[in-house]
C-alpha cells in the first residue's frame, strides 16, 4: 500500500501542532490590551492611585505574557527539535 510514511505523518502533525500552539499567542495580546484599557480608565477616575494601578497592570501583563512565551517554546520544539520522531 502506497501511503504516507510514519515520519512524514509525524512531521506533518508536528507542524499542525505548532500552528495550534501559536494560536495561544492571541490570548495574551487581547488580554493585555483589554487590561491596559481598563488601567487607563482607572487612572482617569483616580489619578492619585496611578502607581498602584500601574504596578498591578504590569504584574498581570507579565503573568499573561508567559502564556505566549510557553506557546512559542512548544512551537519551536515541535518544528525544530522534533521530539516525537524518537518514538518511531
Amino acid at each position: 500500500m502506497n501511503g504516507i510514511s510514519n515520519e512524514a505523518f509525524v512531521l506533518g502533525l508536528s507542524a499542525v501542532g505548532a500552528g495550534i500552539a501559536m494560536i495561544a499567542g492571541l490570548g495574551p495580546g487581547i488580554g493585555q490590551g483589554y487590561a491596559a484599557g481598563k488601567a487607563v480608565e482607572a487612572v482617569g477616575r483616580q489619578p492619585e492611585a496611578k502607581g498602584d494601578i500601574i504596578q498591578v497592570l504590569l504584574m498581570g501583563a507579565a503573568v499573561a505574557e508567559t502564556t505566549g512565551i510557553y506557546s512559542l517554546l512548544i512551537a519551536i520544539l515541535l518544528l525544530f527539535v522534533r521530539p516525537l520522531l524518537g518514538g518511531l
